[in-house]
């Protein structure tokens, strides 16, 4: 698992569920019914992370979080 300078790890444990279920092509809508949450809320999470990594897109923020080792596909 990658972190950041403090040391924690870069997702959170929500954001890294919603990514596993993303590249499992689960669609905002059906990740939002499995982890029993809203799709805004899954959105939000996704815009989180793809504003951590500093990419445009959902692709991108998966290719970067498997790059780093936080995402095993």
């Amino acid at each position: 698992m990658t972190s950041n300078q403090k040391g924690k790890p870069l997702l959170t444990n929500r954001e890294r569920e919603v990514f596993e279920l993303l590249v499992q092509d689960k669609t905002t809508k059906e990740i939002a019914q499995q982890l029993f949450i809203s799709e805004k809320t899954v959105r939000n999470h996704i815009s989180n992370v793809m504003q951590k990594l500093n990419v445009k897109g959902r692709s991108q923020a998966v290719v970067e979080l498997v790059r780093l080792g936080d995402l095993i596909i």
